[in-house]
């Protein structure tokens, strides 16, 4: 299933995109698609429900975020060898973690706010896992069944603030606007191979980036397991699992006010976001 949710910042809706991409509304079936409906009964509820009975969406509707009431973003650094190396940093023996606030969260095609002051806003297109069920110290055979699905996420960054300004690294992850999730939700079902899907994030025409998460150091199913050791994870929680090469601060072009970016993972959609600069 893809599953999403619409309508005006704060006033979502849940919703599915059917078989032949008309988006339809599922307010009367679940109050939100969140912590309490990520579950796997909810999701065999939904698999059997006849949706060409479900009210249309109209295409004009705003796509927002696609998970709603996420307690914690767990981002995933330096898990493809090649933005290590790119970086010139050694490539960490164990996943290299650190949190985002979940403030920054915002739709698919929603508009991203350059910070005042911001120097040097950076892009990062990346697979997202969404938990679906509670994990604590789950083994790697059992991670499949805590996670309710796959989106797109721009894990977005300041470098000013996250490099030359001293303290924690959330601090230039953080920013209000900087974790686009969505458009959908895709159930792992739909993804025959999820260490398999190409990515590209394209700014202003120019694509800066062009990988596949079979690229990634740690997968999907290992972060989970790993994290689960260390924090317990909760329905709605995100993992961003990391970015391949090709960011601005390698190739010393960063977003400008204006910019339009074009971030696209197979199987799992497509996000468009125009820069602002405050």
């Amino acid at each position: 299933m893809k599953l999403l949710r619409y309508g005006e910042p704060g006033k979502e809706r849940p919703a599915l995109l059917d078989a032949d991409g008309i988006i339809r509304d599922l307010s009367h079936v679940l109050p939100d698609l969140g912590p309490d409906t990520l579950g796997r009964s909810t999701m065999d509820h939904l698999r059997s429900l006849d949706t060409a009975t479900l009210p249309p969406v109209s295409a004009s509707e705003r796509i927002g975020p696609c998970v709603a009431g996420t307690r914690n973003i767990i981002c995933v650094g330096l898990n493809y060898a090649d933005h290590a190396e790119e970086a010139d940093t050694p490539l960490p023996k164990e996943p290299y973690l650190f949190l985002k606030s979940v403030h920054s969260i915002i739709g698919p095609n929603d508009v991203v706010e350059l910070p005042r002051g911001a120097l040097k806003g950076d892009w990062e297109v990346e697979l997202a896992i969404i938990i679906g069920t509670k994990a604590k110290s789950v083994p790697l055979e059992s991670a499949i069944d805590h996670i309710a699905g796959y989106c797109i996420i721009n894990d977005l960054s300041e470098r000013t603030y996250q490099f030359e300004q001293g303290g924690d690294i959330a601090k230039g992850k953080s920013c209000d606007t900087f974790a686009p999730i969505g458009p959908w939700l895709v159930t792992p079902d739909e993804i025959p191979d999820v260490q398999d899907l190409a990515m590209t994030c394209v700014v202003s025409g120019e694509t800066m980036q062009s990988s596949s998460t079979k690229a990634m150091v740690h997968g999907a199913l290992k972060l989970v397991s790993y994290i689960s050791h260390y924090m317990t994870l909760m329905p709605g929680d995100i993992i961003a699992s990391g970015t391949p090469s090709g960011v601005g601060m390698i190739r010393g072009r960063f977003l400008r006010d204006g910019d339009e970016m074009i971030l696209r993972v197979d199987r799992l959609g497509e996000q468009r976001q125009r820069v602002v600069a405050l």
